[in-house]
């Protein structure tokens, strides 16, 4: 499995390093590749999922809701609503207080926090879309970065 330092997960879903660190100390989301578990000089590494994850409750926090209240419906999801297994499936929709789960195969909607209205979707089908795009991009700049550095030192090898 490939994991993702917290620099780039951070470049990946817009969270600042803080947020990062706080929301694996307090359980929101943490990285589940490798934690640091309080322990100095282990660096985080995120998955994907926890790329999507993170990039999720940045949007919820984004939309106004409380710490709090995404806390709440981020853990509903992944116990009761079955979040795991059907992520690109799910859509969260918010007013603001409250997270509802509309579920596109089944058409239900779902409150993640009491059962209750709609706003404002967070399609986290299209949030997965956009952090595999970004990954991808990272992962061919990085490959044509390495290239020109292999060619420059051959170069310099065969011309010095």
């Amino acid at each position: 499995m490939e994991g993702f330092t917290a620099h780039q997960a951070s470049r990946f879903t817009g969270c600042t390093p803080r947020q990062l660190r706080y929301w694996d100390q307090v359980g929101l989301v943490r990285p589940s590749i490798q934690q640091t578990e309080g322990r100095p000089g282990i660096p985080r590494m995120y998955s994907f999922r926890d790329l999507v994850a993170l990039r999720v409750v940045k949007s919820l926090l984004d939309c106004g809701l409380s710490l709090q209240r995404v806390r709440r419906a981020w853990d509903f999801l992944n116990r009761k609503a079955g979040l795991d297994r059907h992520l690109a499936e799910v859509k969260l929709v918010t007013d603001g207080k409250n997270v509802f789960r509309v579920v596109r195969r089944e058409g239900e909607v779902l409150d993640a926090l009491r059962e209750g209205q709609l706003a404002f979707f967070v399609a986290i089908d299209e949030v997965t879309r956009q952090v595999s795009t970004e990954v991808k991009e990272f992962r061919n700049d990085r490959q044509q970065f390495l290239r020109v550095l292999r060619d420059a030192s051959r170069e310099a090898r065969l011309g010095g």
